[in-house]
């Protein structure tokens, strides 16, 4: 089959190949794959810089979204069925999901939304489960609290808007000009054009920030934040907790602290709390998510479609920052 895989950890490092179908486990379904998505995540993983923590042995296929059809499964997959419509976020060292079969544990899938196109499903998966495991399980984001989302016409950003909003929060949101329409559409009742104005001023005693920006952004958002108040970011910098998920040596753990440590001191002293998120694979959330998908609660914004053979270019036009909103999907078979 081909795929698009990494060769070496650099920024020309990943190539179109041919390379084996996957052999599936007993636990594992087979998914041929109509569609998937570019996140940053992708660049971090071809480029190298969580290769001390993700251990994937090279040449190996990338890709962390899909949405496709089961072509087969293992003999412990009871819950999904040869021609089922599924969608997932493969968990980390199983990706690979820039290619025509991937091989997915069952507890990593959902049924796709039915009324989703397999496009706008493949959008869906890593950032809903991000904002999802943000919001819900670690910020227990309620009706009435006051929720800043960064960067807010993006697929993360677009994302948690509309989350935010489902669960009953009051979303302010950081987006540029040509945005601000869009973010009041997805459910922010505060839109801060960033190209006008500094957020920092104009917001405060937030209960929670989810921060997509990184550097002094992040700095500041603490600012914004009441005592005791939460700010979580997915773009660093990392914690020990986040080695621990992954299950690095103490000693890697420690490093990890020690990169967070002037984040982790300044909300101290401003009686806030940092974390650094990392999402999990998870297709019971992802079923989850799918209702709300399904009753219209939540829709996938998506700023550009590119052909399987054109995945170096969809890489290139996020990596270069051309999308104007949501993600950037790529069409890779037909579902016939």
């Amino acid at each position: 089959m081909k795929a698009f895989t990494v060769t070496k950890y650099a920024e020309d490092g990943l190539q179109l190949a041919d390379i084996a179908e996957p052999v599936i486990g007993e636990s594992d379904v087979l998914v041929k794959v109509i569609a998937t998505s570019v996140n940053p995540l992708d660049k971090m993983v071809r480029n190298g810089e969580l290769k001390q923590l993700l251990k994937y042995r090279k040449p190996f296929a990338l890709g962390h979204d899909v949405a496709g059809i089961v072509t087969e499964i293992g003999s412990k997959v009871n819950n999904f069925k040869i021609g089922d419509a599924v969608f997932s976020r493969p968990r980390d060292l199983h990706i690979g999901t820039f290619a025509e079969y991937i091989a997915i544990n069952k507890a990593d899938i959902a049924t796709k939304p039915s009324n989703l196109t397999y496009a706008e499903a493949a959008a869906v998966p890593l950032v809903a489960l991000a904002s999802w495991q943000a919001l819900v399980e670690h910020a227990h984001v309620k009706p009435g609290d006051k929720i800043l989302i960064h960067a807010g016409a993006g697929g993360l950003g677009s994302t948690a808007v509309q989350l935010g909003h489902h669960l009953g929060a009051r979303v302010a949101t950081t987006v540029s000009t040509r945005n601000v329409a869009l973010a009041k559409k997805l459910g922010a009742s505060v839109v801060i054009d960033y190209t006008k104005d500094d957020f920092s001023t104009k917001l405060s005693n937030y209960d929670f920030v989810l921060d997509a920006v990184g550097g002094p952004n992040l700095e500041k958002s603490l600012k914004v934040l009441k005592p005791g108040g939460l700010a979580i970011s997915v773009v660093g910098p990392p914690d020990s907790s986040f080695a621990k998920q992954l299950g690095a040596p103490l000693p890697i753990q420690l490093f990890m602290s020690f990169l967070s440590r002037k984040v982790r001191r300044q909300a101290k002293a401003l009686g806030v709390k940092y974390q650094f998120l990392f999402m999990q694979a998870n297709g019971a959330q992802l079923d989850t998510l799918r209702k709300l998908y399904e009753r219209s609660e939540l829709v996938p914004v998506i700023d550009r479609t590119f052909s399987f053979d054109e995945t170096l270019d969809a890489m290139s036009y996020v990596e270069q920052g051309k999308a104007k909103s949501g993600k950037v999907v790529i069409e890779v078979s037909s579902d016939n």
